[in-house]
């Protein structure tokens, strides 16, 4: 008796539109591009010490000398040599709350607060204070995340209200809209935007109304590098922008940098020294400005 052949049991995959996931924040779209590409970058001396004092509070202290930019009408850049202290306090009842506080020397508040009021509802907060007039900033977030959906609504100073919504249309595909409207300025403003991420890789897209085109690729070549490219476009302007980064994970350190279409280049260094202690390194080489920028810092405390 002849024997039927095998049936091929791995039927197509179809999408389950009720039960798709949840995706990342509207604000968030790009942030594996973000994290090659943008890293902390400073210049000259940097001190930071983080004392635990148990295991919701915690105090930080900062010291940086360095040179700071001033505006200028030439193509040179001018700098003036300056040194700051920040004292900061950090309280975390995770999940539920987070309390963030930081002040420098120069006079500038920096504060945070997240809060988690319901399972679904997020309130953040946000202020920047100075003393220089009308440089002020406040800014109110709530998030609120549904099943395969985000939204958000802001509120900040200077009459500014915004709100986002990114919704699942695949396991693999987000589709997010946003609206903005400044008072103060009398702009208002709509963008679009487009996530696919899988695995091994995440593409994004994202167009607004004020000319702003913004699309990054990250490509995961293994568990440790990855690899990432940007296109920064203003089609109002005509200014154009590619930026090619990399992310290296190695045992002791981190390595990430950066180099773009204006002729700069950067570098950012985390080594693990031992428990508790890291040792950093950044260097930022504009060639088109003839700016040239070297730091490195040490990190106590986890």
């Amino acid at each position: 008796m002849a024997q039927a052949p095998p049936t091929d049991t791995k039927l197509d995959e179809k999408v389950d539109y009720f039960n798709l996931p949840c995706p990342i924040p509207f604000e968030e779209l790009h942030r594996e591009a973000i994290i090659s590409l943008k890293p902390e970058l400073f210049e000259g001396m940097r001190f930071d010490f983080t004392k635990m004092l148990n295991q919701k509070f915690s105090l930080n202290h900062s010291v940086s000398m360095g040179p700071t930019e001033i505006p200028s009408q030439s193509t040179e850049t001018i700098k003036i040599p300056t040194a700051n202290y920040e004292f900061g306090a950090t309280f975390i009842d995770h999940p539920k709350l987070m309390l963030l506080g930081r002040i420098l020397t120069d006079g500038r508040l920096n504060a945070r607060v997240k809060y988690e009021v319901s399972e679904n509802l997020t309130l953040k907060a946000n202020a920047q204070l100075t003393n220089e007039p009308h440089m002020s900033q406040g800014m109110v977030n709530f998030d609120y995340k549904g099943k395969d959906y985000r939204s958000q609504f802001q509120l900040g100073n200077g009459a500014l209200l915004g709100a986002s919504y990114i919704q699942s249309v695949t396991r693999n595909l987000s589709l997010g809209a946003e609206v903005f409207w400044a008072g103060q300025h009398r702009k208002s403003g709509v963008g679009y935007a487009a996530r696919y991420n899988t695995d091994k890789w995440v593409a994004t897209a994202q167009v607004a109304s004020t000319g702003m085109v913004l699309a990054s690729y990250v490509q995961k070549v293994s568990e440790k590098v990855s690899l990432a490219t940007e296109l920064l476009c203003n089609y109002l302007s005509r200014d154009v922008t590619a930026s090619f980064g990399y992310d290296y994970i190695l045992r002791q350190c981190r390595l990430r940098g950066k180099i773009d279409s204006n002729g700069c280049c950067a570098a950012f260094l985390e080594e693990r020294l031992n428990m508790g202690l890291n040792f950093i390194l950044s260097a930022e080489l504009d060639h088109k400005k003839k700016d040239y920028k070297f730091g490195f810092g040490l990190t106590v405390g986890e």
